[in-house]
Order: C-alpha cells, then sequence, then structure tokens
C-alpha cells in the first residue's frame, strides 16, 4: 500500500467513525430534556431553530476532533514514510512540575514538530504553556517546529498565534501555517498532501452528488 492509499484508509475509517459517533448521538438527543428551550424562545430563536443548533453543536464537536485528529496523524504517516524512525516522543518538563512531561508529535532528527490542524485559542494562558513546552523542547537540544494548517479568524485568536510565532522565532524555532505548512510537509517528505487530500475531497464530493 502507497502513501496515498495509506492516507485515502485513514480518511476512509476516520469517515465512518465520524457519521457513527453523530448517528449515535443524534438518537441520543431523542429523549433528552429540552426544558431550556424555553430560553431559547425567550431569546426569540424558534423551536426549530433550538433543536437544530443543539444538533449541529453536538455534531460540530465531534467534527472538530475528528478533523484536527485525522489531519495530524496523516501529517506524521507522511514523515513516517520519508524518515522511518520519526515518531511520537516525551521530554521531561524541566522548567517545572505541571505537566511533567511534553508530547512532541513529530520527532525527526533534531526536528521537534508540533502538528496542529488549526489554533483557535482566546486564552492569554495558552501563550505562557507554550513557551514553556518549546523551552524545555530547546533546552533538550531539539529544534522547536510549528506546523499549523489552519490560521485563526477572530483577532483575539490571531493576536495570540502572531505571539507564539514570535516566540519559536525567537528561540531559533520555525513557525509555519497556511500555504506555508502545506509546502513544509511536501518539501521535507516529498508528498504533497494537500492535493491528496483535495482528490480524496473531489471523490467524496462527486459520490454525494451521484446519491442525491
Amino acid at each position: 500500500m502507497n502513501i496515498e492509499e495509506k492516507i485515502k484508509s485513514r480518511a476512509a475509517k476516520y469517515a465512518a467513525d465520524l457519521k457513527l459517533r453523530m448517528d449515535e448521538r443524534t438518537i441520543e438527543m431523542e429523549s433528552d430534556d429540552c426544558s431550556h428551550f424555553l430560553i431559547y424562545q425567550v431569546l426569540d430563536v424558534s423551536l426549530k431553530e433550538g433543536q437544530l443548533i443543539d444538533l449541529y453543536q453536538n455534531k460540530g464537536r465531534f467534527l472538530y476532533k475528528y478533523a484536527g485528529s485525522f489531519l495530524e496523524e496523516v501529517t506524521k504517516l507522511c514523515f513516517l514514510h520519508q524518515f522511518p524512525k520519526s515518531a511520537t516522543t516525551k521530554i521531561p518538563n524541566t522548567l517545572g512540575s505541571r505537566p511533567k512531561t511534553f508530547e512532541i508529535d513529530c520527532l525527526e532528527g533534531n526536528n521537534a514538530i508540533e502538528i496542529k490542524w488549526r489554533d483557535a485559542t482566546t486564552d492569554g494562558d495558552h501563550i505562557t504553556k507554550e513557551h514553556t513546552r518549546i523551552k524545555a523542547i530547546f533546552d533538550a537540544g531539539y529544534k522547536p517546529i510549528r506546523v499549523m494548517f489552519y490560521y485563526p479568524n477572530r483577532k483575539q485568536a490571531i493576536s495570540i498565534q502572531k505571539t507564539l510565532e514570535t516566540l519559536y522565532h525567537g528561540i531559533g524555532g520555525e513557525y509555519h501555517y497556511g500555504d506555508s505548512a502545506w509546502d513544509y510537509v511536501l518539501e521535507r517528505t516529498g508528498i504533497d498532501l494537500k492535493a491528496i487530500l483535495e482528490k480524496i475531497a473531489l471523490e467524496n464530493q462527486v459520490n454525494q452528488n451521484e446519491q442525491t
């Protein structure tokens, strides 16, 4: 099985698992206590719209979780394909007691790569935690590299990402997002991950259109 076939196989498994979880939650919600809809209606949200909001909020949680896990996993697959010894690794937190360890998503040679599908956090503490993490990575003798495929849209989240970018560069690391993230994977592994995913997405769209 070549790398494209492996990625396609993982996509199919994630899609099936996601559909199962969404279907299960939809059935569960049929017996939910919906008395809180009173407040929705007080705020001029109709009963039907309130039901849809709750349903898609639940579905959305699963979708974001599965989307992130899938993209992070197939990115690791690309590095493992090109660098068989690369792996997820834990290092001790030498700067504090909590957490005891930090996880490196992909340790490829001296490159400690953190893989994020997106990071829309607006929590200011995130900066402190991330600074501690990359300092511990640097102290362990590795180069911290952040690869984030999708940049946030909101002003506060963007501000936090700009600060993180400064922290990475300030310690001698790298920070790649958007097109730069896809290009980094292609340049390092020789695998055009975005093109593979676009191909799978198009095939899914064709299949969906045929079913309607």
